[in-house]
């Protein structure tokens, strides 16, 4: 399993005033509107667009970088990453961003690893030290590779982003930060992507936006028969009547789907699925794709899903879990019943009106257990997260 990263701190990122989220592989949240859960996705996909040199971009595409800071409370933001590492200490990752009259800059970039040995001069080595102009990157303990980089350095985008590949832990670290995905719930209006023949063509991932759903399922038949084999059980779970589904090719290069059903002589085109039976197919296809990246966000994947698929979906999460770390936000109570307390992080707001993040397990809850489930317990209350 890749393990992700096991620490997240926020401060100055809208309603995320001051955030320490403990992470696990997996980590679904709930709580009222408003109160930060997809603040902390659109985080996520913040730093993975940094790592792969697409800050300036995607801050733009926010509608700049006023629009994400704390309202009326400050000018600068502050993230924090802190990743494990296989017999060492953890690798720890700080950017630091600050409002200026024409949009923002990097004051502060860090990445670390704390050093424990006995004979060790520095408590700490560095592998990114950067303030402003000054941009530092450390090939050794104390070694310096280089100070100002002798490329053309972009100053809106990240040291990270730009590290030299020769730097191997800075850059293992980037890509881990850069393989990192969101994913909002599918497009499933007529002509959405997802309903549509589509080019048949290698695809690990359904896309996003479904764009590769079909060549996904595909592959996966063709390559990984037991991946495609347990999205099938779980569409039979989900769905009695369905039997198989099919791959005709509708014209050079182009693939449809098909699907089966008893009693039905004729398949059903894609077209012709229901909302809620095209978002369940698109998310277990999700779940069971190979390469998943390392960490996988997906804001409120109950949409359109009929009650009792949601106990097939959480199956889903934790066979996923395995491979991906999953970070989940949802407003589902339904959802919340088959979950277990160390899977649940509760969102709330602090007399500042800034979120706090506590994990259901630390909520003392096994007496409440024995008589209510987790769902109950939210919706009376008892876990916090309401308005």
């Amino acid at each position: 399993m890749n393990s992700g990263f096991s620490n997240l701190r926020v401060k100055g990122f809208r309603r995320l005033h001051d955030l320490d989220l403990p992470l696990q592989p997996l980590n679904v949240l709930i709580g009222a509107n408003g109160v930060g859960k997809t603040s902390t996705l659109e985080v996520m996909r913040l730093l993975a667009a940094s790592a792969e040199g697409k800050l300036q971009e995607t801050i733009s595409e926010a509608g700049g970088f006023g629009s994400l800071l704390t309202h009326d409370r400050t000018e600068k933001m502050q993230l924090a990453l802190t990743m494990p590492v296989e017999n060492g200490e953890p690798l720890e990752y700080e950017l630091n961003l600050q409002h200026t009259p024409t949009g923002y800059c990097l004051p502060q970039e860090r990445l670390r690893q704390a050093r424990h040995e006995k004979n060790a001069k520095d408590a700490t080595l560095k592998f990114i030290d950067s303030a402003g102009d000054d941009i530092r990157y450390f090939s050794n303990p104390g070694a310096r590779k280089f100070r100002r980089p002798n490329w053309e350095y972009k100053p809106l985008e990240t040291s990270l982003a730009q590290v030299p590949k020769m730097y191997q832990e800075p850059e293992r670290f980037r890509n881990v930060l850069a393989s990192s995905a969101i994913y909002h719930a599918l497009d499933v209006s007529p002509r959405a992507p997802a309903r549509l023949p589509q080019t048949m063509r290698p695809a690990s991932s359904p896309g996003r936006n479904g764009e590769d759903l079909v060549s996904c399922l595909y592959f996966l038949r063709e390559t990984a028969q037991d991946r495609f084999e347990a999205v099938e059980d779980a569409l039979r779970a989900a769905f009695p009547s369905f039997e198989r589904m099919g791959f005709p090719p509708v014209a050079a290069g182009l693939l449809s789907l098909t699907w089966l059903e008893r009693s039905y002589s004729q398949p059903f085109y894609a077209h012709q699925l229901s909302e809620g039976t095209l978002r369940f197919l698109w998310l277990a296809t999700l779940l069971q794709s190979p390469e998943l990246p390392t960490v996988t966000l997906i804001d409120e994947p109950e949409v359109s899903l009929h009650p009792e698929m949601l106990r097939l979906l959480v199956d889903l999460f934790r066979e996923a879990a395995n491979r991906t770390q999953l970070i989940v936000a949802t407003h589902s109570d339904r959802l919340v019943r088959f979950l277990d307390p160390s899977e649940l992080v509760v969102y709330d707001l602090d007399e500042s009106l800034g979120a706090t993040a506590t994990r259901a397990s630390n909520l003392d809850l096994e007496a409440w257990l024995e008589e209510y489930t987790l769902d109950q317990l939210w919706g009376s209350g008892r876990l916090g997260g309401r308005a």
